[in-house]
């Protein structure tokens, strides 16, 4: 696999769209329930979008904003997604480890993450060997299609 990490280009929309799809049907990583929530999020404010590109195509994706504004404006947020025929492939990782660095290069002193959901066991696995901690456990804090009301950690790592 060659894979490429580069900046967000409009043309890339159509395969952010089709991958927030696929997040927003399987219903287990997102609190999201529709595609406009997805891209709301990932085109809010202050955002930085990067895409990963195998042989051209878009496969991957992340965004980088500040987790609260002013004075909480210096640690980072991040969300991922990845194409769900590529999960397993390396690409979060590295998204993951692209987002760190820019993180550092825009600044950031810290990356929080708000909301992973306890039973997304991957992410949590793949966000504890990038360095990330659990600061803490929300009781219920996701509604899983299957699960029912599953909790969600907030973890975090300085930069």
């Amino acid at each position: 696999m060659s894979l490429g990490i580069r900046a967000f280009q409009e043309e890339d929309r159509p395969a952010l769209e089709r991958m927030s799809a696929e997040i927003v049907d399987d219903g287990t990583v997102f609190p999201f329930e529709d595609i406009e929530g997805v891209l709301g999020y990932w085109f809010s404010k202050g955002a930085r979008v990067h895409v990963a590109c195998e042989d051209d195509v878009v496969v991957g994706s992340y965004v980088i904003k500040p987790n609260h504004p002013d004075r909480g404006a210096h640690v980072a947020n991040a969300g991922y997604m990845v194409a769900e025929e590529q999960r397993g492939k390396g690409v979060g990782e590295a998204l993951g480890r692209h987002s760190l660095d820019t993180a550092r290069e825009l600044g950031y002193v810290a990356m929080q993450f708000n909301y992973v959901v306890k039973t997304n066991a991957s992410a949590v696995r793949l966000w504890q060997r990038l360095g990330f901690r659990i600061l803490g456990e929300v009781p219920g804090g996701f509604r899983h299609p299957e699960l029912g009301y599953v909790n969600i950690y907030v973890m975090f790592r300085e930069l």
